[in-house]
């Protein structure tokens, strides 16, 4: 049995990874309109009716943009830390009491038959976190909205049959485009985002025989270029003699579901 996953949306608009076994299907972060949601699942061929929870990362609107309009419609349970519970609750709408759940940084919870491993990152949100899921022996990492990879983030995710990793911005066009320098500094620091080449030295460290595949996630609209990711990237393994296909993700079109075998 495997387990099968699409980044139905990734950027700076909006966030949603899907993940699923024939048991079991769960929703990372729901950043985008009920509509977009609706029509990303219908892209990959899932059914957000059929979602067994959603799992929350942090607050940021671009990852909870439609969480309640989703949760209502399918009637779905919600999974996030008591920090990020009091930090974007008055931003949901009414929800019932059944569908709030608590699930802590730095544990393990069991979703069918995916165990779900979360981990903090550094970033400008509360209590932010992110996961690893385990299900016969194999490993996907979702890493983004981070400002550095600290080395327990490597030590969880290490191995992992496939990444989802940041590639948030190129420095030289986020230093030389238009956004004031107090964001500017935002983002190059330890609470803001994972750059190009910090995502290539952090992959190599990470990376095994085990990896199968890398998504570049979470790309700036303004600050970087799908190609100058890849390539950045690339790069980065290159020179450290490791050659690894890269996949782009999209803020609008989600990744064909991909198997991991």
């Amino acid at each position: 049995m495997t387990m099968r996953f699409s980044v139905l949306a990734s950027g700076s608009t909006g966030n949603a990874f899907y993940i699923e076994t024939n048991q079991t299907k769960l929703l990372v972060d729901a950043g985008l309109s009920g509509k977009q949601l609706d029509k990303l699942f219908h892209q990959v061929g899932a059914n957000a009716s059929e979602l067994d929870g959603i799992l929350v990362t942090h607050e940021h609107s671009d990852h909870i943009k439609g969480l309640g309009i989703i949760a209502r419609k399918y009637d779905l349970p919600i999974y996030a830390n008591q920090k990020t519970w009091q930090a974007m609750e008055k931003n949901l709408g009414k929800l019932q009491d059944g569908q709030k759940f608590h699930f802590e940084a730095n544990h393990v919870q069991t979703f069918g038959d995916i165990d779900v491993e979360s981990f903090s990152v550094s970033h400008d949100a509360i209590d932010p976190m992110f996961f690893a899921f385990h299900h016969n022996n194999k490993k996907v990492a979702l890493v983004t909205d981070l400002g550095y990879v600290s080395e327990r983030i490597k030590k969880t995710v290490e191995g992992a049959n496939a990444f989802i990793f940041e590639a948030n911005h190129d420095v030289s066009m986020l230093q030389m485009g238009g956004y004031p320098w107090n964001v500017k500094r935002r983002i190059l620091g330890d609470y803001g985002h994972v750059s190009n080449e910090d995502c290539g030295l952090a992959l190599s460290e990470v990376i095994t025989d085990q990896t199968e595949r890398v998504y570049l996630a979470h790309l700036s609209k303004d600050n970087n270029m799908k190609e100058l990711a890849r390539m950045s990237v690339d790069q980065v393994l290159q020179e450290r003699d490791i050659h690894m296909s890269l996949h782009d993700t999209d803020p609008t079109s989600a990744t064909p579901l991909y198997d991991v075998v």
